[in-house]
């Protein structure tokens, strides 16, 4: 009889065991909600202040120009921050596993035991992330690349082996006349003067091959493509005066790096006032001198080409002459 009562009390032990059982779940599952409240808090911490600023804007252009620009560094910033936040959940867990469920004896664990919250966590949660990424993507990008009617500046884009040339048109596409051109060469960098304030609308082309259009302030980089492609996108505005660096970011040939050029935003005044010039008969140096700007490019310089000393046909070699 006493042996028989004996064996009856282990489950009667491990039945009242059960609920400390549960209550480390509760602990547990207390843990992972403080945890998750935690990093929403910190989140929320982070978008509240300049996070891009202080991290260099996570590898994006900082100092944009332009509301598109402004819409994308946002996105950006966003998209970091929230990968940042499960990175640091999934890191979180990770290593409290390692704690929680480290090896402490011999006895294997449980291998068919399951977590329905947890396994819905890990199903949902990156499926809500990657909808709301996809939304807030696809709004920013449609309005990036979205065009008008009547936009109130047009340029014509031209892109050649190794230049730019700006052509301040009329109205769009090609048959539109040109009122004032600007061609750049290896001695002096071309200066592309454009209006705060107004709608610009860009409209590239090539004489050779494939080039790039990128000021990194004011929009992504945008292929100049040859034959009768006419690549086309619009900013809404330009917000702040300035001069901002200018580059092919196509590799487009042996002297693909001396292919810059310089942005110089002005007031609407000055634009008019320089568009005037131009129309005068003035070059682009003497237009820029009368509203008071510098002459010259000031955020790049030209290179040194040596095309004439180091090239493959030096003018000091007689002809026939090996190098």
């Amino acid at each position: 009889m006493v042996a028989r009562s004996s064996e009856v009390r282990p489950p009667a032990v491990r039945h009242s065991a059960s609920p400390g059982a549960g209550g480390r779940r509760r602990r547990g599952a207390g843990r992972l909600a403080g945890l998750g409240l935690g990093g929403a808090a910190l989140l929320v911490s982070l978008t509240g202040c300049d996070v891009g600023k202080a991290f260099g804007g996570f590898g994006w252009p900082q100092g944009g120009i332009t509301p598109e620009s402004h819409r994308m560094y946002d996105l950006w910033i966003a998209s970091c921050i929230a990968a940042l936040a499960v990175g640091v959940f999934v890191w979180g867990l990770i290593f409290w596993c390692v704690v929680r469920y480290r090896k402490r004896g011999n006895e294997l664990p449980v291998q068919t035991r399951y977590n329905l919250p947890m396994e819905f966590l890990y199903t949902i949660a990156p499926i809500l992330i990657v909808s709301v990424l996809f939304y807030y993507t696809a709004v920013v990008q449609t309005d990036v690349v979205r065009t008008t009617k009547n936009p109130d500046v047009t340029v014509e884009v031209v892109a050649f082996k190794w230049n730019w040339q700006f052509n301040y048109r009329d109205g769009q596409g090609k048959d539109a006349n040109t009122v004032a051109s600007t061609l750049g060469t290896s001695e002096v960098i071309p200066i592309l003067v454009l209006p705060t304030g107004r709608s610009i609308r860009f409209e590239e082309t090539s004489k050779d091959v494939v080039h790039s259009f990128w000021v990194p302030e004011m929009l992504f980089k945008r292929d100049v493509m040859p034959g009768n492609i006419r690549n086309v996108f619009e900013v809404s505005s330009l917000d702040a005066e300035g001069a901002y660096v200018g580059r092919c970011a196509e590799l487009c040939g042996s002297y693909h790096a001396f292919m810059n050029f310089e942005l110089r935003v002005v007031s609407p005044q000055q634009y008019d006032q320089f568009l005037a010039a131009k129309r005068d008969g003035k070059s682009t140096q003497e237009a820029l001198t009368a509203i008071g700007e510098d002459p010259y490019a000031t955020t790049t310089k030209p290179f040194d080409t040596r095309r004439n000393t180091a090239n493959f046909n030096p003018d000091d070699v007689a002809a026939g002459a090996g190098s």
